[in-house]
């Protein structure tokens, strides 16, 4: 056997138990089918010309090819594995769900993916799925059809049709339901939440949670009948009940209603529905699921949060797009405030050297308890995985870190004046090949760039707060950097599973630019005499994730006025100045959540509420339409050429309604002149600063 022999080359790099090597099929293209010495029977996929697995048609319909061909001669038993490393299967391929409008050909399509799965569940001997890094969505309903689960360590499981506006389509809602306690896999469907591989062995998802190289032993214990099979207890199945599902079904409704609201999320709904009506009968709730699946596929809901899951795909393809750069080893924050703390523990967190310095040493300190309380969350009890993240995050209260960072951030207050100061200090410091980010939420690099030695290697990276939840991060150019650093920025954003969205240097850059004239119209609103809940709740109504004066609150008051008066001078814009009743309130030091006062008073991390009034149907329009402009003029004035891009930073930089698929795209969904026609009438109403921006005529 040589190097070239291509059954040497399968194995040589192998470190998956797949079963016997492969031989060469023409028939199928995506999976292979070997048999070992047992006469098990190994199906393993590997989508051609694709990183990660998904089930598409072509992939259903090439394994109901693999069962016709077991049909004949039936094996000791059925495994099923990935042959990709990074896990098992993620789910549908969503891109054959773009633009779908025939009700009656999504549900054929849906029947036969069905008819698939049940074959599988049908077959008489023992069918084991295998699976590992995640299993997700649709490739999780295939293996709930097998008659065992296998997980190796680390693997992640979950079914986050919800997010696009769907719930499980491949008999998933019944068989979950039907394998676990059925609330607790409601409740995992409704919010699309990540399940953990001790979580899922606890409720019975899996059977056997197993190192990789114990595979084997766990595959032959399956096949065996020795390898215990989690069931549904007595008090499970009691809970299937259609009295239980009734009482279940109102608490369910109520609580997706606060995350959720129906009135713009029809999924949740659609999903207790079937369940309250069908829990308890298997195939009445799988054949209802088919129907209620083609109906909420049709729906703009679905369909736009469809086109944020690609939006999110694009942003992740910048980070990468160019060649990659040198890998960044070494990043030192300087700032150990709120941003600069969190952004320092979340690189440190995602595997790099993190040092964090600051003028005193109790910022310092203070950031570091935040990263141990993060951790704590977000390690799910991998003690191992905590104390590296805080191994890797180094208090430098001397800044000795700059000598030796790849990258340098800069999170200082917003004060131009003092970024320069401080770049004159550290840039004689650092390595000629270093890059200097700045992240500034509004101040133009140019002017941030002055008297620099290396003025190239300048760039914005602007993280938005909450660090470890917000995942867009505005990769700022101007025209002296140099590319390969903003490729490097781009490929750093990327690494640390953040979203790039790159952005020409301009006053407020695409978000707070946007973001900006939404907040002041609600400030004016105030000044008119609402109540601040009503504000919010027309916002709410609208579908954003909170009002515009909780999010004042949560930005902090003196940030948003520094912000809008940076905009209003460098834009001219037709802003009325800030009331001063805000800035008294800045002064007297109620700066929002950060001092526990502020528009609201805030108690553990929430804000004291009033009952809010019904708002005028005007509201909205009055708070909404001005981001929509601005988005116009940002798109026109090539701060961002894409529109794509400039959707996609306002969802995941602010929560923009997600349902409505961006400013952009909402404007044309309801249609550009209707906006440029509703533009006008409140500018006769309430002045200049509603004035249609030229950039709507492009649209036309």
């Amino acid at each position: 056997m040589t190097m070239q022999d291509p059954v040497w080359a399968y194995l040589k790099d192998r470190d998956l138990t797949l079963g016997p090597p492969p031989h060469k099929s023409d028939a199928l293209r995506h999976w292979t089918l070997t048999r070992d010495a047992q006469g098990v029977a190994w199906a393993v996929l590997d989508k051609r010309g694709a990183s990660a697995n998904t089930l598409s048609q072509e992939v259903l319909e090439e394994f109901a090819r693999i069962l016709d061909s077991i049909d004949g001669r039936a094996p000791k038993a059925l495994v099923i594995r990935s042959a990709k490393r990074e896990g098992f299967l993620a789910g549908a391929d969503i891109a054959e769900f773009r633009g779908v409008v025939d009700e009656a050909a999504i549900r054929s399509r849906i029947e036969a993916a069905h008819a698939v799965v049940d074959r599988l569940a049908a077959l008489t001997f023992p069918t084991v799925a295998v699976m590992h890094g995640y299993a997700m969505g649709g490739g999780l309903e295939l293996a709930l059809a097998c008659t065992q689960r296998i997980a190796v360590d680390g693997t992640r499981f979950g079914f986050p049709e919800v997010q696009i506006g769907l719930h499980p389509g491949l008999g998933g809602t019944a068989r979950f339901t039907h394998t676990c306690d059925p609330i607790a896999a409601m409740s995992a469907m409704l919010t699309g939440r990540t399940i953990h591989d001790r979580q899922a062995k606890a409720m019975g998802l899996v059977d056997a949670l197993v190192p990789e190289r114990h595979v084997q032993a766990a595959v032959d214990a399956a096949v065996a009948g020795t390898l215990p099979q989690a069931r549904q207890s007595l008090v499970d199945r009691a809970k299937d009940s259609a009295p239980a599902r009734h009482i279940a079904a109102r608490q369910m409704r109520a609580e997706s209603e606060q995350q959720a609201p129906s009135a713009h999320y029809p999924a949740p709904y659609a999903l207790i529905d079937l369940w309250e009506e069908h829990g308890g009968d298997l195939e009445a709730m799988k054949h209802a699921e088919i129907a209620s699946f083609a109906r909420l596929m049709l729906t703009d809901t679905a369909q736009n949060l469809i086109r944020v899951f690609f939006l999110r795909q694009k942003l992740k393809d910048l980070a990468g797009e160019a060649a990659p750069p040198p890998p960044l080893l070494h990043v030192h924050v300087i700032g150990a405030g709120a941003m600069g703390g969190d952004i320092a523990a979340w690189c440190a967190w995602k595997g790099l050297r993190t040092s964090l310095s600051d003028v005193k040493p109790e910022p310092i300190g203070g950031a570091l308890a935040r990263a141990a309380r993060l951790y704590e969350k977000i390690a799910h009890g991998d003690r191992l995985k905590l104390r590296d993240a805080l191994d890797r995050l180094i208090p430098d209260p001397d800044g000795l870190g700059i000598v030796q960072a790849d990258l340098v951030i800069e999170a200082a207050p917003e004060k131009a004046d003092l970024k320069r100061k401080l770049y004159a200090e550290i840039e004689p410091r650092m390595k000629p090949d270093a890059i200097l980010a700045t992240n500034t939420s509004s101040i133009p690099l140019p002017e941030l760039r002055e008297g620099l030695a290396r003025p190239e290697r300048l760039v914005g990276i602007h993280f938005f707060n909450p660090v470890s939840r917000l995942d867009l991060v505005e990769v700022i150019a101007h025209d002296e950097l140099a590319p390969e650093v903003e490729a490097a920025a781009r490929a750093f954003v990327g690494r640390i599973g953040k979203l790039p969205a790159p952005a020409r240097s301009a006053p407020g850059f695409i978000v707070n630019r946007i973001l900006t004239p939404y907040l002041a119209e609600a400030l004016i609103l105030m000044g008119e005499g609402l109540a601040p809940e009503t504000i919010d709740r027309a916002a709410i109504d609208f579908g954003m994730p909170m009002g515009p004066l909780e999010l004042a609150d949560q930005v902090g008051l003196d940030v948003a006025l520094d912000v809008a008066a940076m905009l209003k001078r460098e834009l001219d814009w037709p802003l009325p100045d800030a009331p001063q009743w805000i800035s008294d309130k800045v002064a007297a030091g109620d700066k929002g959540r950060k001092t526990g006062r502020g528009i609201y008073v805030w108690h553990d991390g929430k804000p004291v509420k009033a009952r809010a009034e019904p708002p005028d149907p005007e509201l909205a329009d009055r708070l909404i339409l001005p981001m929509v402009n601005t988005a116009a003029a940002v798109l026109r004035e090539k701060v961002s050429d894409d529109p794509d891009v400039i959707d996609a930073a306002m969802i995941f930089g602010t929560g923009f309604a997600p349902f409505r698929g961006g400013p952009i795209h909402y404007a044309k969904q309801r249609g550009v002149e209707e906006v440029v026609t509703t533009l006008r009438a409140l500018e006769q109403r309430y002045g200049a600063r509603f004035a249609p921006d030229l950039g709507w005529d492009a649209f036309r």
